[in-house]
């Protein structure tokens, strides 16, 4: 399934730039960054939920939100792109 995941970490103490840092090194292990914090994922549901358990034990629920957007297997007619930088597709075979 593919989930669009947002999230906003408040900075303004140490911890705060910490967790932002936690938050996005971690969805770099599922997804590709689109924006500063937003990431798209094609992952299994079960993936999803492990994600989700550990994003919400990096974050301070007081301070912090974050969202996870399903937009199912058919995603593809409902992202619409427009500007620079459009990046690799999430399913495209990348190779290094």
């Amino acid at each position: 399934m593919f989930v669009l995941i947002t999230y906003d970490v408040n900075t303004e103490d140490a911890a705060g730039r910490k967790r932002l840092r936690q938050v996005a090194k971690y969805c770099e292990k599922y997804g590709k960054r689109v924006q500063c914090s937003v990431f798209e994922c094609d992952i299994e549901p079960a993936q999803c939920k492990v994600l989700q358990t550990n994003l919400k034990e990096i974050i301070d629920g007081a301070k912090d939100s974050l969202r996870f957007y399903y937009l199912g297997s058919k995603y593809k007619t409902k992202i619409e792109h427009f500007g620079v930088n459009k990046g690799l597709e999430v399913d495209e075979i990348l190779v290094l």
